[in-house]
């Protein structure tokens, strides 16, 4: 087991993970904190979150003590994205049953549209499900996934590869991120949504790309995005 601490730091215990851990300002635990925080809220902290909750004098010992935890594998962090951490093993299990069931029902073009499934026949049964904390849903109900293909979103922050979670709807509002499939092409694409007298205006997060204008007849919503699940 690791002995190693930041900077003047003094070695404290974990009884949750078994490990040692650095503190400049008395008792810390990262590892109970962190799963008390996703056992209340069934979502992980923010580092912010844990200096605060912890009573840390700065994020950088926060930062350092989450890289103990991760190098010794009770927990995995993407630094992309701000609640990042995931708690592993036996740590991880009293936030498990919080999850929920996201059917994947296929593929989104960002970039030209590209063929998808009549959405009146999906069913989760029919596809893989992805279990995710209730937190990414925003508390949306008729909730699905997408995997995205292509770059004409990335800066919303949606690359390729990514999943993005949709909320069922026919009425999105201008602005909107969206799953819009263009009913003479029978082919969706993700772009941002505006409503213009009788065209709607299909608008990418790409400098480099350009909008698709069409008729508002010939548009039809599918489901507007509520969050993204980020691959690395």
């Amino acid at each position: 087991m690791s002995d190693r601490f930041g900077p003047g730091g003094t070695s404290i215990y974990s009884p949750v993970s078994g490990t040692n851990f650095d503190t400049n300002v008395g008792m810390f635990d990262p590892s109970s904190y962190i799963k008390d925080f996703m056992g209340k809220n069934s979502y992980p902290p923010t580092v912010r979150d844990i200096q605060t909750g912890c009573e840390i004098s700065s994020t950088s010992v926060v930062d350092y003590n989450l890289q103990i935890l991760q190098r010794e594998g009770y927990l995995q962090r993407r630094r992309e994205v701000s609640r990042g951490i995931e708690l592993l093993g036996e740590t991880a299990t009293s936030t498990l049953r919080n999850l929920i069931s996201i059917p994947v029902v296929g593929s989104i073009a960002a970039g030209e549209p590209l063929p998808l499934a009549n959405t009146e026949q999906w069913n989760d049964t029919d596809f893989d499900n992805v279990d995710l904390p209730p937190f990414l849903t925003k508390g949306k109900e008729n909730v699905f996934a997408l995997r995205v293909k292509g770059e004409s979103m990335v800066d919303a922050l949606v690359g390729d590869g990514d999943l993005v979670l949709l909320e069922a709807i026919e009425q999105p509002q201008n602005g909107d991120m969206v799953a819009a499939w263009l009913k003479d092409r029978e082919e969706a694409t993700l772009k941002h949504f505006y409503l213009e007298g009788d065209k709607v205006k299909l608008v990418p997060a790409n400098s480099y790309m350009q909008p698709i204008t069409v008729a508002a007849a010939n548009v039809s919503v599918r489901g507007r995005v509520v969050g993204v699940v980020r691959t690395m």
